[in-house]
């Protein structure tokens, strides 16, 4: 961390999407670079800084909401034309804000990434990619999951031009006209891509949902992966990535963005590997970076775009001047003007403000106005994170939100999360009645809090709905809902392959059904599968449990299923809840299962370190008030054997860990229970009366004695 940036607010647009901003080609070699910035209101905005001021260039009239933003001009030229999408629109505008072009691609989706390179467009809308040159047709693909982002290759070794797709699959496709040339698989979903070298060059970096980035070099029929960087700290998924020699070394920096607004540099020294050089958090998500010289000449910065539409820099011009005792604090003129600007600029808006009241006070009390709801936008993302196994949902709103109310009506856990500094409070619920709810839980938030992050975690089988409820601050009082599936397999997660060596069970099914119903049986139990019906005749898919890491094949076709798991539970929901699908549609399943009786024994051995930590930290909490009136009996603690006091100097450890995971133990204990259960039910015994001495097991738990309690049943 050796490099110094100081933060300055230039201007705020409307609510941006990701990669809507961009630097204009600067004209000289020091000289300041112009900013262009679309948002939702559909405005175009182009700026520049003079004398410390945002003068705008040209700004275009409101319209359709736009998506992405990218620079574009004949080759050998400086790309200095604005293109940017809305809808299936794309549209063409010069530096100076004249719209030359505008061109419909007639597509059924809205276009959600769009890469120009000279006369070629590349644009994708969900599972479509299209290709035109000069405006006419050239390729088309359809893709097996949704396409997050696209960026294109040119380079001396590869002879033309080659898109790169991000798929949500965890996948990067490279095309080859209307064919798949290859693909890549990566660690998590992909959600944005970036040339590494932007004149040329075969290295894309990309950065994925769970926060990871890395580089990738591609050849004609393959790919090599040159580095990794991990997400230990747990921080946001990655919205925006550019490269800039911010450090002023000669290498280029990695600049990163990510929604939780975090704004990273990365720089390479002696090694290859990327180095975390600087860090900055902004309030909230970062949709676009860029590396420039915007405020002025000379001085490098990195400029941002936020989720509600604030264009920051972070700039290496020192901000402060130091003023030693009895020094006259001289401020410029610049300076001074500016802060005179600011003050009338106050003082203008307090009226502005005092006017609306009024006016909303007289409105509010006549007889013939009708209150109107105000429109706000709310970015929300409900994901599973694989390294606690809990789904992360995250909520932003333009404005400052006054509350949220989170209502579910299967039975769910709250976890803690550090950043979040909202008063939760819970309310009773009835779970017994039909349609009861199992949480039902009220979150007020501190003033100016805009976005806000929870943390649920779910039990695989029971299956429904979880929904929020978000007011902001704003008058009159409304209230938007967002409803969130929690699914039957709620807590796996897509992976690439799976290790074949295990016990494995397995459930087949067979019957009168099409390809697309099995399919959207499949989407109804697992998460992570795209919605669409995969092209071809039959499917693969591969998951693995994040909880504890068993994994489930899915392979299915028209009029066929299979499905096999090392974990009898996974097998036993996936028969219900496929059974009664059948059933609401009138379908005669014939379902056939082959169990193996090793893979209890794997399951429970896989559960086994999870248990023994989760017991001895139980232990250990339970001892720690004792210890802790015993040190205070005595006066100190050197009495006691080492383990105990180990306990006391840990003990604010312990108990926050215990607290972060409230019904953790009790989750293990359930889901040894099924399996105890589900073993017995497929030899079509009943054993539910032998729970409670299996119980009696786990509270003394040893494996080797739970392992013969399972066999002699």
């Amino acid at each position: 961390m050796d490099i110094q940036l100081n933060r300055v607010d230039y201007i705020q647009v409307g609510v941006t999407s990701q990669k809507t901003m961009k630097l204009l080609p600067a004209l000289g070699k020091k000289a300041t670079q112009k900013v262009a910035i679309a948002d939702h209101d559909g405005i175009l905005t182009c700026f520049g800084m003079k004398k410390g001021e945002a003068v705008p260039v040209f700004k275009t009239l409101p319209g359709q909401k736009i998506s992405r933003m990218d620079l574009g001009g004949a080759a050998g030229t400086p790309q200095e034309k604005i293109f940017v999408c809305s809808g299936s629109q794309v549209r063409g505008f010069t530096k100076k804000g004249k719209q030359f072009l505008t061109f419909e691609a007639n597509l059924t989706e809205s276009i959600n990434a769009m890469h120009v390179a000279g006369a070629d467009l590349f644009v994708c809308a969900s599972y479509i990619y299209n290709h035109y040159c000069d405006c006419k047709d050239q390729d088309y693909y359809l893709s097996g999951d949704k396409i997050n982002d696209i960026t294109c290759l040119s380079s001396e070794n590869l002879t033309r031009i080659v898109p790169v797709l991000a798929c949500q699959d965890r996948v990067l496709r490279v095309l080859q006209g209307s064919e798949l040339a290859y693909d890549i698989e990566v660690p998590g979903p992909p959600s944005v891509l970036e040339l590494y070298n932007k004149e040329e060059g075969d290295e894309v970096l990309y950065g994925t949902t769970d926060g990871k980035i890395g580089l990738v070099q591609i050849g004609k029929r393959s790919a090599a992966t040159k580095w990794e960087v991990d997400n230990d700290k747990k921080k946001g998924g990655i919205l925006c990535i550019d490269t800039y020699d911010i450090i002023g070394d000669g290498v280029n920096d990695i600049l990163v963005g990510r929604d939780d607004g975090t704004v990273e540099v990365f720089g390479f020294e002696s090694t290859n590997e990327p180095t975390l050089r600087f860090e900055h958090v902004l309030s909230e998500s970062v949709t676009s970076i860029q590396g420039g010289c915007v405020g002025k000449e000379s001085y490098d910065e990195i400029l941002t775009a936020t989720y509600t539409g604030w264009v920051t820099g972070l700039t290496t011009e020192p901000q402060k001047a130091e003023a030693g005792p009895g020094d006259e604090v001289r401020m410029s003129k610049e300076t001074q003007s500016k802060v005179e600007a600011l003050r009338a600029e106050l003082e203008q808006l307090q009226v502005k403000v005092l006017q609306g009241r009024e006016q909303y006070q007289q409105t509010s009390q006549s007889s013939t106005a009708v209150s109107a709801v105000p429109f706000f936008s709310i970015n929300d993302k409900f994901t599973l994170c694989q390294d606690d196994a809990s789904y992360s949902l995250t909520l932003e709103v333009q404005t400052a939100i006054d509350n949220l109310l989170l209502q579910s009506d299967v039975p769910i856990d709250l976890l803690d999360v550090d950043k979040n500094s909202a008063v939760v409070s819970f309310s009773e619920c009835d779970s017994e009645q039909p349609n009861g709810n199992f949480l039902l839980a009220t979150y007020r938030c501190q003033a100016n809090t805009t976005r806000l992050e929870l943390k649920v975690r779910s039990i695989e089988g029971q299956f429904g709905t979880l929904q929020a409820y978000i007011t902001p601050r704003l008058q009159p009082k409304t209230c938007q809902v967002r409803k969130y599936q929690i699914k039957p397999l709620s807590l796996h997660q897509r992976t690439h392959s799976i290790d074949q060596e295990r016990p494995m069970n397995r459930l087949s099914l067979v019957g009168q059904f099409s390809f697309a119903e099995i399919h959207s049986w499949v989407v109804f139990c697992l998460p992570e599968v795209p919605e669409k019906t995969p092209a071809g005749e039959n499917i693969a898919f591969y998951f693995h449990n994040t909880f504890l890491g068993t994994q489930l094949e899915a392979t299915y076709c028209k009029g066929e299923g299979h499905f096999r798991s090392d974990n009898i539970s996974t097998i036993s929901i996936l028969s219900d809840v496929l059974s009664k699908e059948a059933t609401k549609r009138k379908i005669n399943l014939n379902i056939s299962y082959d169990i193996d009786d090793e893979s209890v024994s794997h399951t429970l051995k896989m559960i086994h370190p999870k248990l023994e930590y989760q017991l001895l930290l139980a232990r250990k909490v339970q001892l720690i008030d004792a210890l802790k009136e015993l040190q205070v009996h005595e006066g100190n603690a050197d009495f006691l054997i080492p383990e105990y006091r180990n306990i006391l100097d840990e003990s604010a450890n312990l108990l926050e860990e215990y607290k972060k995971q409230p019904a953790h133990l009790e989750r293990l204990y359930g889901m040894i229970t099924d399996l105890f259960i589900d073993k017995f039910k497929f030899k079509g015994q009943n054993v539910k009366t032998k729970v409670s001495s299996l119980l009696e097991i786990l509270d003394n738990y040893d494996l080797n004695s739970l392992l013969d309690f399972f066999n002699e049943a």
